[in-house]
């Protein structure tokens, strides 16, 4: 058999093996025999010396034939083989469209963060900023700026959990609001910022105590601020949070920062001011506390407290959320509880 001949048997052997070739690695196996670096054709090109001089240009030109239509046919090959794959794969992973959809289940908001949110859009509708501070405070600012010395009796009032001699985790978000006085420059306004977040204090938790939760201050400074705007300021959060129908009333109270101090009560909403277990049969509630700042926190921020005042109010969103809701137990806010949480749902909406 000349070689011409053998290469009319090669091209016939090679397209019918490429024909055979049922999958991409058979059809990679015949790549190589044909057209490899060892492959049949290869060897001819290696054994033209062998060839007659005459010949070599013919061969030489059927070889290159031979090779670009194993090539073509391979790759039209390799091409069929991946389609059917395809094919193959969407017939089995086939979706029917017309079936209906799983809805998908939403997580619900915590009812602290729905009070939160909701005051926070409330102050800010108002021209408060909203201000949030580290939780591992400095004793200076959570205790001394806001006119608590080391030596102060009041610091019995809050057992505090302290890292070291300095450093402690907040009893109350106050170091926000003296880490702006310091900072506010009154040439461009007054002072109106609110401060929420986490609190720490030494307690035995059970149905309404916690030995964390969340806080939200209030701080209002500029020139000729009076006890009146503090008790519009308050009234109007009342009856935002609690309904227009809620009456208020101020008793007197104190606190280190704030000279008057008073604590703000609102009209029972379960008995409407009659008496009921919830209201202790008093007709009123307290949700919060408050007064006007101390003229030592004015001057231990560098405000001079003759020209400048302001009033300054901290309310518990924890507790603001028990009394909104009917909650009565603080621990169900931390237990992750979804069912306690999917009640809440509406309230997003």
């Amino acid at each position: 058999m000349d070689l011409f001949d053998k290469l009319k048997e090669l091209r016939q052997q090679g397209l019918d093996e490429i024909k055979k070739a049922s999958d991409e690695k058979k059809l990679n196996e015949v790549r190589v025999e044909l057209v490899g670096r060892k492959g049949e054709l290869t060897k001819i090109l290696h054994s033209m010396k062998e060839i007659a001089p005459e010949d070599r240009r013919e061969v030489g030109q059927k070889v290159n034939e031979l090779r670009d239509l194993f090539n073509t046919q391979l790759n039209e090959a390799k091409d069929s083989i991946l389609a059917a794959l395809v094919a193959k794969k969407m017939e089995e992973e086939r979706i029917d469209v017309t079936l209906p959809g799983r809805k998908a289940h939403l997580g619900s908001k915590h009812p602290i963060y729905v009070i939160l949110d909701d005051l926070e859009a409330y102050f800010i509708g108002m021209g408060y900023k909203v201000v949030q501070g580290p939780e591992i405070e400095t004793d200076h600012y959570c205790f001394e700026m806001m006119n608590l010395p080391k030596d102060h009796p009041a610091r019995d009032m809050q057992a505090t959990f302290y890292i070291d001699d300095e450093d402690l985790l907040r009893t109350q978000t106050s170091g926000d609001q003296a880490r702006v006085l310091e900072k506010h420059d009154f040439s461009k306004g007054p002072l109106k910022m609110v401060g929420p977040g986490k609190v720490y204090r030494r307690d035995d938790d059970d149905a309404t105590h916690s030995h964390q939760f969340m806080q939200m201050e209030g701080l209002v400074v500029d020139k000729h601020v009076t006890m009146s705007d503090l008790k519009g300021t308050l009234e109007m959060i009342a009856k935002h949070m609690f309904g227009q129908d809620r009456k208020t009333r101020l008793r007197p109270s104190y606190f280190p920062f704030t000279e008057p101090s008073v604590e703000m009560d609102v009209s029972c909403f379960n008995c409407d001011g009659k008496g009921c277990p919830i209201c202790k049969y008093t007709g009123w509630i307290e949700v919060l506390g408050a007064g006007m700042v101390h003229p030592n926190v004015l001057e231990n921020a560098g405000i001079d407290s003759n020209v400048y005042g302001g009033f300054a109010f901290g309310l518990g969103l924890d507790r603001f959320a028990i009394l909104k809701y009917g909650i009565d137990d603080i621990r169900d806010f931390y237990t992750n509880d979804v069912r306690f949480l999917e009640q809440f749902r509406k309230e997003e909406d």
